[in-house]
């Protein structure tokens, strides 16, 4: 999988439940909400305030190393 900034958290949960600590480590601890998993990347950083980019480089960075 490779994520951008359009992917669901859902969906890069389902794929890989290990990478909700890149989520929790920028301060989204809602993973568990509803509303949450159908939302892009993108917007949920937007809402806490955080870098998209970053977040994004991280999670692949880790998948590209499983």
């Amino acid at each position: 999988m490779v994520v951008d900034k359009q992917s669901l958290i859902g969906e890069v949960l389902d794929y890989d439940i290990e990478t909700a600590q890149f989520f929790f480590e920028i301060g989204m601890h809602c993973l568990g909400c509803p509303s949450s998993r159908g939302e892009s990347i993108e917007d949920a950083c937007q809402v806490h305030g955080t870098d998209a980019d970053a977040l994004v480089e991280k999670i692949n960075d880790y998948l590209a190393k499983k």
